[in-house]
């Protein structure tokens, strides 16, 4: 008898235990969460739902297409902007207007859209520099490698000088064509992404001569990143450079002009000058800026080439930068599209939200989406300044993050917040976590349940299911949206390497086929 009511006692105390620490809506199957009775979030009663969907069905069937040539491309570029990441920006877009999970980015209001598949010539997992050769120059290559053929070996330079191994931008067809072209990005300048502009380089790390020297490669012999912008084809000719990196472009005996940083050149040139220089003997007016007062006091009207390196490395993020000395991207975009719109015969931009990336590499998914909502004010930014009959834009990403939205959060709750609790080990958990990185982390009890206090801090490391010191890129397809002339031609699931093709056709650019070839 005593043996009986120990048990029952014992039951009864484990389960209040589990009823104290886990909520009911816990006490389910291990696959879906029960429906919480009696909410009707908004009024979204069935009503409200036909409602919803005839009023997208008369839309979508009022989209026209513009069979015209565009006169302007504007390329955006998240860097690591995971499909994932998108839909984390929206809601929390939505947690700031009160719309929650039915806001919208910009660019998802655009008629068009579709998929890109990312992986490049040699791995599932692309970099940003292979992807970088195929959404710009239409060639797939090999990992690390920016701007020449998969026949190109990683760190060779006799293949980096080899020009059969060359491949060209769509940048460069625009030049070509005789209009202008331009790049904008929070990262360095002469980082994978906006180097995929202009450079023809064995090893993305290049940026300057000490890292070939780290290499034991000889930089008399092959041009750096950073020379191949100042001295290059078609580098020289881009009629505005906007970023950071200036350690890149000065010497090391050089300390540099915010920080006092030393710079990374170790054959003693200013490549900051030398483009001043460049220009001048090109009989072109040139203007550089190391700040954002300097660029707002640049006269746009009279000047024909602008470069402005904002940063030592990469420029501050947006939680995190001295908004009286830091243009933003949108401030960026801005006066590029001012800049580049001087041209009567039309320009192409990229613009590279590139800090969405590195701040995924480090788990820091706090700082990654606001960096999301800085890129697509750029993207508003640039709606609000072109004419969508002339002007093509396209929004994509050029591989994903390991970044999870994981079940069952409850609608209008913090994105940043926590989803649940687990049935195992009875710990909360996040709504954002990563597949790897330097989140994951483990205590005497297992596994570590992050904070409020963790939460809110814009350093934090969300967890990760395994341990990195950075986390990897992951190889799902990321989306495309497409607005204006030809943005009909996005519209299914493509190779990455479609992407400038498609852009080159409706721009009437390139060696390829062009809407003016009917003509």
């Amino acid at each position: 008898m005593q043996l009986v009511i120990c048990l029952v006692g014992t039951l009864l105390t484990l389960g209040l235990q589990g009823e104290a620490r886990t909520p009911s809506r816990y006490h389910e199957d291990d696959y879906h969460p029960r429906s919480r009775p009696n909410i009707v979030m908004r009024g979204e009663d069935k009503d409200y739902w036909m409602q919803d969907a005839q009023d997208a069905l008369t839309r979508q069937l009022g989209i026209r297409l513009r069979e015209k040539q565009a006169k302007n491309v504007v390329f955006f570029l998240g860097d690591g902007m995971s499909l994932s990441t998108v839909t984390a920006a929206r809601i929390l877009k939505g947690s700031k207007t009160g719309k929650f999970e039915r806001e919208s980015l910009s660019w998802e209001e655009f008629d068009f859209a579709a998929l890109s598949k990312t992986y490049n010539t040699e791995d599932i997992v692309t970099d940003s520099a292979a992807s970088a050769t195929a959404y710009l120059s239409g060639v797939k290559t090999n990992q690390a490698i920016i701007g020449l053929d998969a026949t190109a070996i990683y760190e060779n330079c006799s293949t980096q000088n080899d020009i059969s191994t060359h491949t060209s931008s769509i940048a460069e067809w625009f030049l070509e064509a005789g209009r202008s072209a331009g790049l904008v990005t929070t990262t360095r300048v002469t980082h994978a992404t906006p180097a995929g502009v202009y450079a023809h380089v064995a090893d993305r790390k290049w940026e300057d001569d000490a890292h070939m020297l780290d290499d034991y490669v000889d930089p008399e012999t092959c041009d750096d990143i950073a020379e191949q912008l100042v001295y290059g084809e078609p580098g020289r000719h881009l009629k505005v450079v906007l970023g950071g990196g200036r350690r890149s472009f000065r010497p090391k005996e050089e300390p540099d002009v915010e920080d006092g940083s030393a710079g990374y050149r170790e054959d003693g040139r200013n490549l900051i000058n030398a483009w001043l220089e460049e220009k001048e003997k090109m009989g072109a007016s040139a203007a550089y800026a190391w700040n954002k007062e300097d660029l707002m006091a640049i006269d746009l009207q009279n000047t024909d080439y602008v470069m402005g390196l904002f940063d030592h490395s990469h420029m501050d993020t947006v939680l995190t930068r001295n908004v009286s000395m830091d243009p933003t991207l949108p401030e960026m975009t801005k006066f590029a599209i001012e800049m580049l719109s001087k041209d009567p015969n039309g320009y192409f931009l990229l613009v590279e939200g590139g800090r969405i990336d590195l701040m995924h590499h480090g788990n820091e998914v706090r700082q990654a989406l606001y960096e999301t909502l800085d890129f697509e004010e750029a993207v508003s930014m640039a709606l609000s300044l072109t004419d969508p009959e002339e002007t093509i834009i396209l929004v994509t990403a050029d591989h994903g993050h390991t970044l999870d939205i994981n079940g069952y959060a409850e609608r209008n709750e913090d994105i940043f917040g926590y989803a649940g609790i687990s049935n195992v080990d009875y710990k909360r958990y996040t709504t954002l976590s990563y597949g790897n990185g330097p989140g994951f982390q483990l205590v005497p009890d297992g596994r570590y349940e992050p904070t409020e206090e963790d939460l809110n801090d814009k350093y934090f490391s969300y967890p990760s299911g395994i341990p990195k010191e950075s986390s990897t890129h992951d190889g799902t397809d990321v989306g495309i949206w497409a607005h204006g002339p030809f943005a009909h031609l996005f519209t299914s699931v493509y190779e990455e390497n479609y992407i400038p093709h498609a852009l080159a056709y409706a721009a009437c650019v390139g060696h390829g086929r062009t809407f003016c070839d009917k003509k």
